[in-house]
C-alpha cells in the first residue's frame, strides 16, 4: 500500500492494550502521523462518551465513529455530527420478544445518544435489572423493559451469562429478519444489534468523504466481528494477530497483537 491518506482504528483489542492503555510506542507514531497532516479516525462500538479518555491520551481531536457506525463524532468540539439508523421503538419491541425467545433468560439494554457525548438531557445508557455488562456493571440507569423499548436507540445489547458471544449472535440471527444486523465486540457473552446496514464501514466512508479520501488509500485497524465490514471496505484491512478469526479472514494483513504494538508496527512503515 501507498503511503495512507486517513488511518482508522478500532480501540479496545486494537490500539490498547490489554491494560487498556496507549503504550509510548503508539502513542508516539499516532503523533507523527498527525504531525504528518494525515487524519487518524476512532473506529469503536463505543458510544461517544467512552471515547474522549482514549482520545485525549493519544492527542486525537478530530473524528470518531462510534457505536458500530451510528454516530459520527467530533472530539475536540464534544458534539454529534451525524446520526445513521437509530432503532424506533416499534423496532426494538418486536426485536426485543424475538430475542428472548432465542436467549431465555437474557438482558437488554439500550443505548442513546444527544447532541453531546454525555447530553444532560437524554439517559445514555438504560439497562434491565439482570442485564450484565462484560465490562462491569457500574454503569448504567436500571429501568423497566417498557423504557428500554419505549424511545429511540443507536444500539441494542443483550447479555447472557454462560454463553459466548459467537454462540448469542447464531442463535439471534437464526430469529431475526433483515430489518437489523447482530454483531459483538466483546466475546464475553454479548451481542449488539442495530439497523440493517449500519456498521463501521458505513461511518468510516462518511468521513472518508469529508476528507474527500478514496477508500483505497485507507487503512484501517481491528480485532473483532464489528470490525469486518471496515476491513473489507478499506483499501488495506490490518487485523491483529489475537484478532477473532472472523476479522483474521477478511484482513489483507495480519499484524502482532495488541499487547506488543500491532497497530505502531505497521504505520511505521510510513511516519
Amino acid at each position: 500500500m501507498e503511503k495512507p491518506q486517513l488511518i482508522a482504528s478500532d480501540v479496545d483489542g486494537t490500539l490498547l492494550d490489554a491494560y487498556e492503555r496507549l503504550s509510548p510506542r503508539t502513542r508516539a507514531v499516532v503523533r507523527r502521523a498527525t504531525d504528518a497532516g494525515v487524519p487518524i479516525v476512532l473506529a469503536s462500538g463505543r458510544p461517544p462518551r467512552w471515547i474522549p479518555a482514549v482520545a485525549n491520551e493519544a492527542g486525537l481531536t478530530g473524528y470518531a465513529v462510534c457505536a458500530n457506525g451510528a454516530v459520527l463524532y467530533d472530539i475536540g468540539a464534544d458534539r454529534v455530527v451525524e446520526v445513521h439508523g437509530l432503532l424506533r421503538p416499534e423496532l426494538l419491541i418486536e426485536v426485543v420478544a424475538e430475542v428472548e425467545k432465542a436467549l431465555p433468560g437474557c438482558g437488554f439494554a439500550a443505548e442513546r445518544i444527544g447532541n453531546r457525548a454525555i447530553d444532560p438531557d437524554v439517559r445514555n445508557l438504560v439497562i434491565e435489572h439482570n442485564y450484565r455488562n462484560p465490562w462491569g456493571d457500574g454503569e448504567g440507569m436500571r429501568s423497566s423493559r417498557a423504557e428500554i423499548t419505549g424511545h429511540p436507540a443507536m444500539k441494542l445489547l443483550v447479555s447472557r451469562p454462560g454463553m459466548s458471544s459467537d454462540e448469542m449472535a447464531a442463535a439471534v440471527r437464526a430469529v431475526l429478519d433483515q430489518s437489523v444486523d447482530v454483531t459483538f465486540s466483546a466475546g464475553m457473552g454479548l451481542v449488539e444489534i442495530a439497523a440493517h446496514g449500519i456498521t463501521k464501514a458505513t461511518g468510516l466512508a462518511a468521513v472518508a468523504e469529508r476528507f474527500d479520501v478514496p477508500a483505497e488509500r485507507v487503512i484501517a485497524f481491528g480485532d473483532m466481528p464489528n470490525d469486518v465490514a471496515m476491513l473489507r471496505w478499506a483499501g488495506h484491512g490490518v487485523a491483529m494477530a489475537n484478532a477473532h478469526p472472523a476479522a483474521r479472514e477478511v484482513a489483507d494483513e495480519i499484524t502482532g497483537p495488541n499487547t506488543e504494538d500491532g497497530v505502531a508496527q505497521i504505520l511505521e512503515r510510513w511516519f
